[in-house]
């Protein structure tokens, strides 16, 4: 990793202690992981911050760490979800995004490539701010529809709303 001057906080973790320091990454990693499992984000919203600002790591390092920890944790997080008796993913959308996503990825990262990594790290800052205030201010979603009413027990079991094992 390239390592960089900040200059905006004290640094915790040094280019050469790096290596020394597995405990502050399994943290980190830690708190990437629940806030991704949590809210479904990607762990570049915690691991890129704190690269950049706490171990002085540049800008374009910290997104490539970030973009090698999605894979794993995006595939148990998307098995854990889909795993979920209660929560719909539809595969058809999940396989129209990949496509997108694959494109996406290639491009962005060859714009990042030829960005100066301080002018990357304020685009960065920027889309965080502005989707943090959007999401804030933004409309309270719509009421989900709701489920369709119980069968009644005659069309159960055809009882007439007495249950199979009624005692008498």
């Amino acid at each position: 990793m390239k390592m960089e001057s900040t200059g905006q906080l004290a640094h915790l973790v040094t280019a050469a202690s790096l290596p020394h320091h597995w405990g502050f990454f399994i943290i980190l990693g830690l708190a990437a992981g629940i806030v991704s499992g949590l809210l479904g984000v990607g762990s570049g919203i915690v691991v890129v911050p704190a690269l950049v600002l706490l171990c002085a790591v540049d800008q374009k390092s910290a997104q490539g760490t970030a973009l090698a920890l999605m894979v794993p944790m995006a595939l148990l997080g998307a098995w854990r979800y889909w795993s979920h008796p209660h929560i719909d993913v539809d595969g058809r959308i999940v396989g129209w995004l990949v496509c997108g996503a694959l494109f996406g990825v290639l491009i962005g990262t060859a714009l990042a490539a030829r960005i100066p990594a301080h002018a990357l790290r304020r685009i960065f800052a920027c889309f965080l701010a502005v989707v943090a205030v959007r999401m804030f201010f933004a409309a309270k979603p719509r009421p989900v529809a709701p489920a369709a009413p119980a069968a009644s027990m005659q069309q159960v079991n055809g009882s007439g709303g007495i249950p199979d094992d009624a005692s008498p």
